[in-house]
């Protein structure tokens, strides 16, 4: 039976929306799931801002062991070879090829001519052959295209070197019969089409995407693009349903279908946030708290599988920091439930490396004295410190962690509320940073809001430091 390559694009669906934020740890950590679960092709975002964005391609380029790494090009020959410096050190590097050749997409997004379009396409899918084998041509909004301009398309990018050819339903007004009988068409018209692998995108406008994805795989299409996440095929059902029925499509789909639900309840965790109707800011505290309770004496490996029953997969190096900062609220509480421990994963796992650690604080505050912060901070085996006067402690920490990285950053948001109730509540404060133009949020877990706000405060500072190249 032939394979079906499952290719996510749930990277690329969070980039288009405004719901969802990823940071650069977790578009790191959702890679590592997918490559875990081996879908065949993992998309990300390409490369629009610089040196931030090569150094995410590059990072997850590095991390990815087994699945495809595929990342878009702008329509242009330097970023092209941009791209391909941030993404040749994959294991399995992918350039993608994206041209509308629908007549309105053409126009008004391009703004080229049919003629023009086609020797662009020829053109940048060449210098995409010339970096790597795995090319791939996406055919945007084709089934809205005319006819004998899709064919001379796909027919130019074949002949230029893509080695699979994804023609999208964009607006997703086609059902799935219909789909099927347009690629259907696609195949008997179009000889380039038997050389190389035929790709389906769907939108799901109609919430057919998922059928659209099925119906594509029975006219032909060898390769599928869902995501866990978005306005497409959902990962979960397609992947689930190719594999319960394999026999019937006569292919064989390759995914870890096994821990495909735990995955991807994982990676919606990640990505999605709940939004509080009396308050202007994000909360993704989860009121439903399952039952799981760790003590004192528990060890590492409890705190590991209780982290696994909430769906999170820790590495050795965050399951022994969520072990710590377990034990360390333990020393305050008698007991640590599933609700607190999410908390704590949040705060101290998935993260980027530690290049500062709070060593020590001291805070002096009252109605008759200005606040008064004395922070150390350890940057690799160097002590920093600084002291500030602020309006309030937690101004003047904020004013002392300046005074220690010498730097000033906007602080683009600050909240504090409390993740679990009564006098032992623990306090959760998300602070974000602007640098450079860009927004970095840290999160602090404690039962001293003082020191929560400091740690969240440190968390924005080190991944500032990781992305910027400041450690």
């Amino acid at each position: 039976m032939e394979k079906i390559r499952i290719s996510d694009i749930t990277m690329k669906q969070l980039a288009k929306g405004a719901d969802h934020s990823l940071s650069f740890k977790g578009k790191l950590e959702i890679s590592k799931l997918l490559d875990k679960l081996a879908v065949s092709v993992i998309e990300i975002e390409g490369i629009r801002t610089g040196r931030a964005d090569a150094l995410r391609v590059k990072s997850i380029a590095s991390a990815v062991k087994g699945s495809v790494v595929a990342v878009p090009v702008e329509l242009n020959t330097d970023s092209v070879s941009e791209t391909w410096e941030a993404l040749k050190g994959a294991k399995h590097p992918r350039l993608q090829v994206t041209a509308p050749v629908s007549t309105v997409q053409m126009e008004y997004l391009s703004r080229k001519k049919p003629d023009a379009m086609l020797a662009c396409i020829e053109e940048i899918v060449k210098a995409c052959a010339e970096k790597t084998e795995d090319v791939e041509f996406i055919a945007e909004d084709a089934t809205r295209s005319d006819a004998a301009f899709l064919s001379k398309a796909i027919e130019t990018a074949a002949a230029a070197g893509a080695k699979t050819v994804t023609v999208c339903d964009a607006t997703g007004a086609l059902l799935p019969e219909e789909l099927a009988d347009f690629l259907k068409n696609l195949i008997d018209t179009i000889p380039a089409l038997h050389d190389v692998t035929l790709g389906v995108a769907c939108a799901n406008t109609m919430a057919m995407a998922d059928a659209c994805a099925v119906a594509a795989v029975r006219a032909g299409a060898r390769e599928v693009k869902t995501a866990a996440v978005g306005d497409t095929a959902s990962l979960q059902n397609v992947a689930g349903i190719l594999a319960a029925r394999e026999e019937l499509f006569g292919v064989t789909c390759p995914l870890h279908t096994v821990e495909l639900k735990r995955i991807v309840r994982q990676i919606i965790w990640m990505v999605e946030t709940k939004r509080n109707k009396t308050s202007p800011f994000d909360d993704g505290v989860q009121d439903a708290a399952r039952e799981l309770s760790l003590a004192l004496g528990d060890d590492a490996q409890s705190v590991s599988q209780a982290a696994r029953d909430l769906g999170y997969d820790l590495n050795p190096e965050d399951t022994q920091a969520v072990w710590e900062a377990v034990q360390d609220l333990l020393r305050h509480k008698e007991q640590v439930g599933a609700r607190e421990l999410d908390a704590i994963i949040a705060s101290v796992a998935l993260q980027v490396p530690q290049s500062y650690t709070v060593e020590s604080y001291v805070i002096n505050s009252g109605s008759n004295i200005s606040a008064m912060a004395h922070i150390k901070l350890n940057r690799e085996g160097e002590m920093l410190e600084g002291v500030a006067l602020g309006d309030g402690p937690i101004d003047a920490s904020f004013l002392a962690l300046e005074k220690v990285v010498n730097r000033h950053y906007e602080l683009d948001d600050f909240q504090i509320r409390a993740v679990t109730e009564g006098r032992e509540a623990m306090g959760e404060t998300v602070v974000r940073l602007v640098s450079n133009g860009k927004l970095y949020s840290g999160r602090g877990i404690s039962t001293d809001i003082v020191f929560s706000s400091i740690q969240a405060y440190v968390n924005a500072l080190n991944k500032i430091a990781y992305e910027e190249g400041e450690a």
